[in-house]
């Protein structure tokens, strides 16, 4: 076995190139990262020297791979299998990753600064970034209802990278600013992600971790 992914069951980013290896069965091995340990900290600061999460070592090919999206371009690139992530069809693959970006950068992006905040002490929290950021997610929840009016998955018929990024970000959006009544389209394909079998192995294999999720409350 010569792929190992370091990660934390816990991470949003993380879950994205997970929800990619379970969809092909692709073999790898687990390495959960613990950066309030300082043996583990240290061994992964070696892989990943910005200890940012994910990263992926394949030692067949002596390559070190850093962040989701690149992770999972790099197993559809080298161990692809059954479902094609990325579509070798370029306009289609640019629709996907142009996905990818919107979910990673209008959905998790404003969805991590509500929860970071969440964390902060309290004379140093920021209300106005917090309130900017929950515009922020309505106005992406705008675009999603939209867009997916017609659709079943992100990007064309079949499911593909850009679910993998709907994946997580619409998950854990949804529990700093609910999506509520006004959003049933986004509702519905949020539900079809959670039914899809990769990404429910994910969440059941998070459900440990979900007490430290600062929105659960305990």
């Amino acid at each position: 076995m010569s792929l190992t992914f370091h990660f934390h069951p816990l991470a949003s980013f993380c879950w994205k190139p997970l929800i990619a290896f379970y969809e092909n069965d692709t073999p790898f091995n687990p390495v959960i990262v613990d950066l309030g340990d300082q043996a583990s900290c240290a061994a992964f600061l070696k892989v990943s020297p910005t200890g940012k999460m994910p990263a992926l070592r394949d030692d067949a090919r002596e390559r070190t791979l850093l962040e989701s999206t690149i992770i999972i371009e790099y197993l559809a690139a080298h161990y692809p299998g059954p479902v094609t992530l990325v579509p070798t069809d370029i306009d289609l693959a640019l629709q996907v990753r142009q996905a990818d970006r919107f979910y990673d950068f209008y959905v998790q992006a404003p969805m991590q600064k509500i929860v970071g905040d969440r964390l902060r002490p309290k004379k140093q929290t920021d209300p106005f970034g917090v309130e900017e950021s929950r515009a922020q997610l309505r106005n992406a929840y705008d675009i999603v209802e939209k867009e997916m009016q017609e659709k079943i998955w992100a990007v064309g018929d079949t499911f593909t990278m850009a679910d993998c990024s709907a994946s997580p970000a619409l998950f854990y959006a949804n529990k700093v600013e609910p999506f509520g009544d006004r959003f049933p389209t986004l509702k519905r394909y949020h539900d079809r992600l959670l039914a899809r079998p990769s990404f429910a192995r994910v969440v059941e294999e998070a459900q440990p971790y979900f007490k430290f999720f600062p929105y659960n409350n305990g």
